[in-house]
């Protein structure tokens, strides 16, 4: 009868006789090496895998860097879009006003209603206030989105001739502008 672990056909007696095998592991690096191995590992990893930007030092320019970032951006997100539904710049600005505090679906619900009565700077500047409180009011705070509402439809009409400044300044000076 074979006893498991002595060997095909050996008796228990014979089992017994022979001398236990013993498994030695020699290590072949400490732990503190296969610990630093793997960080550097890893470290490497990270490096190849983070995509090249010159130094913010190298970059002199605001627009040159502003330009930089923006086609980093876009190679990190080929298929990023605006969910704010909009035509134009106009319908933009009145729609990232009204996000605050708010969802981009929700400010999606009411534009629709209010870029129907309110197609353009002058129509917006020259709305009731009761008026625009009632479409907003789904989105929360419309009282003061309405008078920042008011506030962009009126400055756009009196200082840029109905159109949306194109320079940061100018915008985040707007009613409900920041940065």
């Amino acid at each position: 009868m074979a006893i498991s672990g002595g060997g095909p056909g050996l008796s228990r007696a014979e089992a017994r006789t022979r001398a236990p095998v013993a498994l030695v592991v020699l290590p072949t690096r400490s732990r503190r090496e296969d610990t630093v191995r793997r960080a550097v590992s890893s470290e490497v990893a990270a490096a190849e895998a983070a995509p090249e930007v010159p130094e913010v030092s190298t970059m002199a320019d605001p627009a040159w860097r502003a330009g930089a970032v923006d086609d980093e951006l876009m190679a990190l997100y080929p298929d990023a879009a605006c969910a704010l539904d909009h035509d134009g710049p106009f319908q933009l600005l009145v729609a990232t006003v009204l996000s605050a505090q708010t969802t981009d679906a929700r400010v999606n619900t009411v534009t629709p209603e209010l870029f129907g009565r309110y197609p353009d700077a002058a129509a917006l500047g020259a709305a009731r206030r009761e008026d625009l409180e009632a479409i907003l009011r789904p989105l929360g705070f419309q009282r003061a989105k309405a008078g920042h509402l008011l506030g962009i439809g009126q400055a756009l009409t009196e200082r840029f001739e109905g159109r949306v400044p194109r320079s940061r300044e100018e915008l985040v000076a707007l009613p409900g502008g920041g940065r």
